[in-house]
């Protein structure tokens, strides 16, 4: 949805930029010896959560 979303239908479904944009905001959202904020859920996509 995200690749639809931004750039188009049109796009390389084989392309991995949203993983790489998702690493990225990852490592800038990352506190010293917390818990991670977002996590991958397989075949859907990605949630932003504190795990519990």
């Amino acid at each position: 949805m995200i690749t639809q979303h931004v750039w188009g239908l049109d796009f390389d479904a084989e392309s991995n930029i949203i993983d790489v944009y998702v690493g990225y905001l990852r490592r800038k959202i990352k506190g010293n010896g917390e818990r991670p904020l977002l996590h991958t859920i397989r075949g859907a996509g990605y949630v932003m959560k504190l795990d519990e």
